[in-house]
């Protein structure tokens, strides 16, 4: 009884609680506030219901997806007054806007190190026309660079990632830098965190940033001043705070580890014990990571210098001898193929993940295959995959069958009639868990990162992912792909109409909501 009661007490005092309640007592005060001004001015509850009908036009004309309207209009509609006020408080948030301000600053102050060599977009473009169009795209709008050659290793698991990585941290000479989304003190975790002092202690410059979600029950808030006492230079990205903010909203989702400037990690594994299945939360975790070497890692280098960097004052001198010294430090004069190392995140207009995902979808012509653990998607990705199956694409997407978040899940579902009627083959990872987005096709594209097939993903969050052309490792991502879709279930529309029909009610209501989520 006594454990039951400490157990119970950790969980009420806990920050996690502390926030929420916060939050819970700021809406509270928001709606009292509103309808005790009401009573006594009866001016006010006019000009708040000419508020509500003119956020109700605004949003009607605005440019911007008709999902994300959708799941506004409701609220609006159907609680006038408080709906409308709290879509101005979330759409007028300066503090989102600061921070989007500050890293757009630094990336123009940074541009001119994020160039695609003479002659390389040449040889992409003779190869294939539309891949160099696409190489313009993502370095004009997103600023980033197209690069030949280089070498790049794929891991079907978490495991052999951290395996690799443990040997890649103990090789470091000059820095580390690590960028996650997770981190979870345990075996991963420690084992990682024990070369790091290690490497500080021989010199070697270590900077490690986190999101600041994991202050939320993962860490203590002070452990970046934890990590800084060890030598370890320490960031929290945008800490959660109790305060109603859409600037909380956009979360650090990429997954970095640089070192020396010769090698660099990315995917879906964070720095918990989940992710190697050294903890099992929801079957066997099945995640994916990919290792690159040669110039493309410099890429990677600009994307976390850039992001640690927001918020300081910058000069052109500063910048210089901040950045050049951990760039250009191997040549890419070996391996085949082209590699494009790119990120996106809410501080861009242009959605450039998703645009890259659909251009996957719209280029195909003998297979698109998928993997991710989320499926909430607009309309235009929805298009664009039913689009590629009814012109003849092998289109294949696999997703988890024991799911982390089971509203995510629900509504994922939602989507499995409309894309079987299409010609998707779609599949649950029957041992437990997806955590892998990768895109592969043709046998010739490949993309491995940290980019889900949600709004969160493809809208809020900062995100980061390593375009494959032509390379040796989209053969080993195909394979991986058909391993694991062999120990996993096909879904077929029977299967679904024996799904729980309440859960299916449940995922339709959700759904509608999904932008927001």
């Amino acid at each position: 009884m006594r454990k039951v009661f400490r157990v119970l007490g950790k969980v009420v005092f806990s920050r996690t609680i502390f926030i929420i309640l916060m939050l819970i007592l700021q809406i509270g005060v928001m709606v009292s506030g509103i309808l005790w001004l009401g009573q006594y001015i009866s001016f006010l509850w006019a000009f708040l219901t000419l508020l509500g009908v003119a956020v109700l036009f605004y949003l009607v004309n605005k440019e911007d997806l008709p999902e994300f309207k959708i799941a506004w209009l409701i609220p609006v509609c159907v609680f006038p007054i408080f709906g409308a006020l709290l879509y101005v408080y979330v759409e007028r948030n300066w503090g989102s806007r600061t921070m989007k301000k500050m890293l757009n600053q630094v990336i123009s102050d940074t541009g001119s190190y994020m160039r695609t060599e003479s002659g390389v977009r040449e040889r992409l473009a003779a190869q294939n026309v539309h891949m160099g169009s696409l190489s313009a795209y993502l370095e004009e709008t997103g600023g980033y660079p197209t690069y030949a050659g280089g070498e790049a290793v794929y891991f079907p698991v978490g495991e052999e990632k951290w395996k690799d990585m443990l040997q890649e941290l103990r090789a470091a000479k000059e820095f580390i830098f690590l960028e996650y989304f997770i981190v979870e003190p345990g075996v991963m975790w420690d084992s990682i965190l024990d070369i790091l002092k290690e490497k500080v202690a021989e010199g070697v410059e270590v900077r490690f940033m986190y999101d600041g979600m994991c202050s939320l029950m993962l860490l203590p808030y002070n452990y970046p001043e934890k990590m800084e006492a060890f030598g370890i230079r320490t960031k929290a990205f945008s800490p959660i705070i109790p305060m109603l903010s859409t600037h909380q909203n956009n979360r650090d989702h990429r997954k970095i580890l640089v070192v020396d400037g010769r090698v660099a990690y990315t995917g879906g594994v964070n720095l918990a014990d989940e992710y190697v299945n050294k903890k099992q939360r929801f079957g066997h975790w099945k995640d994916t990571a990919v290792k690159i070497t040669g110039k493309a890692v410099d890429s990677f280098t600009m994307m976390f210098l850039r992001t640690w960097d927001v918020g300081k004052k910058r000069t052109e001198e500063m910048a210089a001898s901040d950045y050049e010294k951990y760039l250009h430090k191997y040549d890419s004069d070996f391996g085949e193929g082209f590699m494009i190392p790119y990120g996106d995140g809410p501080n861009r207009k242009e959605n450039v993940a998703e645009k890259v995902y659909i251009d996957i979808l719209n280029t195909a012509v003998g297979y698109v295959h998928i993997m991710t653990p989320y499926f909430i998607v607009d309309s235009a990705m929805l298009q664009a995959i039913q689009f590629a199956a009814r012109r003849g694409v092998e289109v294949k997407l696999l997703l988890p069958h024991i799911p982390d978040k089971a509203y995510a899940f629900a509504i994922a579902r939602t989507y499995y009639p409309a894309l079987l009627e299409a010609g998707v083959r779609l599949y649950e990872y029957t041992p437990g868990f997806v955590h892998a987005k990768c895109f592969v096709s043709d046998d010739c594209k490949a993309v491995v990162g940290t980019i889900n097939l949600d709004y969160r993903s493809l809208y809020h969050h900062f995100e980061c992912a390593a375009y494959f052309y032509r390379c040796p490792v989209v053969a080993d991502v195909e394979r991986d792909f058909q391993n694991t879709t062999a120990v996993s279930e096909e879904i077929t529309m029977e299967t679904y109409r024996k799904l729980n029909p309440l859960w299916k009610v449940a995922g339709h209501v959700m759904n509608l909501f999904g932008p927001l989520m």
